[in-house]
């Protein structure tokens, strides 16, 4: 099984990883965020594994929701927006997960295989090719 860093709480539900806290690793894996963690995010093993081009996942779950106040709601969104904007997957623990070529590529570099239950793109399913 593919070992993941785990930031936060486990998700109840299988990822498809095998949660760890030291290296090495294959993908980071939020479960769960607080508010404060959210609006300045800053964790240093989540950028650290965003620089080098290991898959980071966050749980949708267990992010803070603000129905209440309108603007905290606002800022909340915004700061979801800037993690899928510097490459963070969203997932809401379905089985199924997309391989696009770009992540094939990566995954085909390093040796990693997809995890159990993800969907390829023709293309990607190219690339991943003659990996096992």
């Amino acid at each position: 099984m593919n070992r993941a860093f785990l930031v936060g709480k486990a998700p109840p539900l299988s990822l498809g990883y095998e949660y760890c806290d030291t290296p090495p690793y294959d993908a980071v894996v939020i479960g769960s965020l607080t508010l404060p963690q959210l609006l300045r995010f800053r964790e240093g093993e989540v950028l650290s594994a965003l620089a080098e081009g290991t898959p980071v996942f966050l749980y949708t779950p267990g992010l803070p929701q603000s129905t209440k106040n309108r603007a905290l709601s606002a800022s909340l969104t915004a700061a979801q927006r800037e993690l899928k904007n510097w490459g963070i997957i969203f997932t809401d623990g379905g089985q199924k997960r997309l391989i696009t070529a770009e992540e094939a590529r990566a995954m085909r570099r390093s040796g990693r295989k997809p995890g159990p239950g993800a969907v390829l793109t023709p293309l990607a399913k190219e690339i991943l090719e003659g990996l096992d």
